[in-house]
């Protein structure tokens, strides 16, 4: 039997920050590696004091964990039961070939594979479990094959850091050239004579600001720097429009955008402006005949339409209106096709996808019966044709894959996702139920439970939240989710502002100085769960990543009473300290998120008054679980780790605070695809243990 460890008590150095005559002390910011830039490509220059501190922690946790060994090794193995080990994904066509990745038995990372399409043997281009041998951390990134499917631009992460190293491979002999390129963002674009492509090249502080042109053959080092971006604000990404006709590149922070164009077949010219930022306008593009067409938010658009305008007559007073803006109806992305637009939108917190015929104006969408569902809509890689392809679930329905005519509207079957340990939807129940919040808003709950679950009060239930960036959490099928099911809990997604699922003013209500929204939003989706009897106050297990971190954060301090236990998976829960270095990768392009504490007094108090750590205060807590990632450029290590010293330093109870950090991982944990189980298996362990359901 091994001995036994005691909690770690974090030592204590005191540092004070003052800004607009405002003094915070901060007594565990020595956890912040003054080379923490190094230490994320490197754990191993990690300062032995910082090191030392977080191997207690996890040899704390694995103390406290250790009578649910055997109960994690059982979750692991269902989870595992129910993934298809065998899998692929259905071919994507394009030309003469059509490319599809797959999974081997107990392998942890695809291949991609190629095959003639007119039939033929399927070739392995890429094996990712080859590549990932004798690595402690693998992760592949983008792929794109050449126009001319003679080489292969692949990227591949190996330490979790999001620095991405760029290959190049030719198809026929799978042999790899001998450029390397290194510190990109990963997802390289081809020229149109598959003899260069672009890239986007991460700079010290880990932000995406500048795109290169690689000739294959030529060392990185002589790469044409194509384009800058001298804001700190603004990221750069780049893609391609689908008729191959444009490089894209585009520049955004969190409420404006801009977009430049190279033509594809001229790769060596500069890029051409589509039209200069605005504040507050957000615009995307897409080009079709003659015609680019564009999603703007611009004009008073606030859920956005589409616009088209002719080829070099991009200025707005040239543009005329496809699909008008209609509010509360907000259009999330949207293709143009040879003859076909198709526009993914939502309305009443659903997803849709709407057709469009180019020639006609003639519209249709594909319906679905569900209460609640997730969908999701690819258009593959080639321009004319009448396919596009669409995937469906719900929180009781497996993922189907269909391939739809726009023209017929037949939809075709392609892929039904196999959950081999068998799952019958029947057993299981899913609804959306609306919570009212604290100013008369009304937010979509998603909940999933077993049929024979009581609906009493008594049950344990895990609610879940996000709320930023305006990104929406789907109510999708999960396999993991069904082993919390399947012993008693009711799982329930809270759709809170911060959001876009009710249209673009969800999100506007839940970031700056509308916050607190989100939060209020989370405690009145758990107020409404024990008023209906899913729960019971104090049976509530409330679970957040990276932002979603801040909100279970912030309401643990609010009401901590309501809930049995928080899980913050590498939470975002240092606010104020964070945007106030702007020497951190993500801090400038956030300002509009969260607010400038730097130049403004306002926004200061404002973040100081909900950010978790700042606000953490003696009183009695919930069970807490966090994660972090030593690797992770987005929510730094030290956010989790001081969060946790403050939380045991100040609790009054007895109740359980652990840290997990992974060693030799980032922003999402351990990549392959069975060793991410191995997490989930532990959080819902700690839930299932702390709700007396092991």
């Amino acid at each position: 039997m091994s001995k036994p460890v005691p909690a770690p008590i974090t030592a204590t150095k005191t540092s004070n920050v003052t800004h607009h005559g405002i003094t915070v002390t901060d007594e565990y910011s020595w956890l912040r590696a003054d080379n923490w830039q190094e230490v994320m490509r490197d754990a191993t220059v990690l300062d032995p004091e910082i090191r030392a501190h977080l191997d207690a922690e996890n040899a704390w946790l694995d103390q406290c964990m250790a009578p649910t060994e055997g109960l994690q090794d059982v979750l692991f193995g269902e989870i595992r039961k129910r993934i298809k080990e065998d899998d692929s994904s259905p071919p994507v066509p394009d030309g003469s070939y059509a490319y599809a990745t797959k999974f081997l038995t107990g392998a942890e990372h695809p291949q991609l594979v190629r095959t003639p399409r007119d039939g033929g043997i399927e070739k392995v281009l890429i094996d990712g479990d080859a590549m990932a041998e004798a690595k402690e951390f693998f992760k592949l990134g983008g792929v794109a094959h050449s126009p001319d499917h003679a080489l292969l631009a692949y990227s591949y992460d190996d330490v979790g850091s999001e620095y991405f190293s760029i290959r190049v491979r030719d198809t026929a002999t799978l042999k790899d050239a001998d450029d390397v390129i290194k510190d990109s963002g990963g997802s390289p674009v081809w020229a149109l004579d598959s003899g260069s492509f672009f890239y986007v090249g991460l700079d010290e502080n880990h932000r995406p600001s500048r795109v290169f042109r690689h000739v294959l053959g030529q060392d990185a080092a002589a790469d044409q720097l194509v384009f800058e971006e001298k804001n700190s604000g603004y990221f750069v990404g780049i893609g391609a429009t689908l008729d191959r006709r444009y490089v894209q590149i585009s520049s955004n922070d969190h409420e404006s955008s801009e977009v430049w164009l190279i033509p594809t077949d001229q790769p060596g010219t500069a890029p051409a402006l589509f039209m200069a930022r605005e504040t507050n306008h957000e615009y995307s593009v897409e080009h079709g005949g003659n015609q680019f067409y564009i999603l703007t938010n611009r004009d008073g658009a606030e859920d956005f339409r589409i616009v088209a305008t002719p080829d070099h007559m991009t200025n707005p007073e040239h543009w005329h209106e496809v699909v008008p803006h209609v509010p509360g109806r907000l259009i999330l992305n949207f293709a143009i096709l040879a003859n076909h637009l198709v526009r993914f939108e939502r309305l009443d917190s659903l997803p849709r996808i709407v057709v469009r015929e180019l020639a006609s104006g003639e519209e249709h969408d594909i319906v679905f019966d569900e209460e609640a569902y997730s969908l999701g809509l690819s258009v593959g890689l080639e321009f004319d044709t009448t396919m596009i392809r669409f995937s469906y679930s719900s929180m009781t329905t497996p993922a189907r894959t269909y391939d739809y005519d726009m023209v017929t509207r037949e939809r075709i079957l392609v892929k039904e996702q196999e959950v081999p340990s068998g799952h019958d939807a029947g057993d299981y129940i899913t609804r959306r139920i609306m919570a009212k919040s604290h100013d008369g808003e009304v937010v979509p709950v998603s909940l999933l439970h077993h049929r024979d679950t009581k609906i009493d009060g008594s049950a344990p239930l895990l609610l879940y939240g996000y709320g930023a960036y305006g990104i929406a959490i789907p109510a999708g099928f999960s396999v993991a989710r069904l082993s919390l099911v399947d012993r008693g809990f009711v799982y329930a997604i809270a759709h809170v502002r911060g959001g876009k699922d009710k249209g673009y003013g969800w999100y506007k209500a839940g970031k700056m100085f509308a916050k607190e929204n989100t939060f209020h939003d989370f405690l009145s989706s758990g107020e409404a769960l024990i008023e209906a009897g899913y729960t019971s106050r104090g049976r509530i297990v409330a679970q957040g990543g990276s932002a979603g971190g801040l909100l279970v954060g912030a309401v643990a301090n609010m009401d901590p009473d309501m809930f049995l236990g928080i899980i913050g998976d590498v939470p975002f829960v240092d606010v104020l300290a964070t945007m106030l270095d702007a020497d951190l990768p993500l801090t400038p392009p956030e300002w509009p998120e969260w607010g400038n504490p730097i130049e403004s007094e306002e926004a200061f108090k404002y973040i100081h008054s909900y950010s978790p750590y700042d606000n953490v205060t003696e009183q009695a807590y919930p069970h807490i679980l966090i994660t972090g990632g030593l690797a992770d450029p987005r929510v730094t290590y030290w956010e989790p780790a001081k969060w946790a010293a403050k939380l045991r330093s100040k609790r009054t109870d007895n109740r359980m605070t652990l840290l997990k950090m992974n060693i030799q991982a980032g922003h999402g944990g351990k990549p392959g695809r069975f060793d991410a189980l191995h997490e989930v298996a532990l959080t819902q362990a700690f839930a299932l243990m702390i709700a007396g359901k092991t």
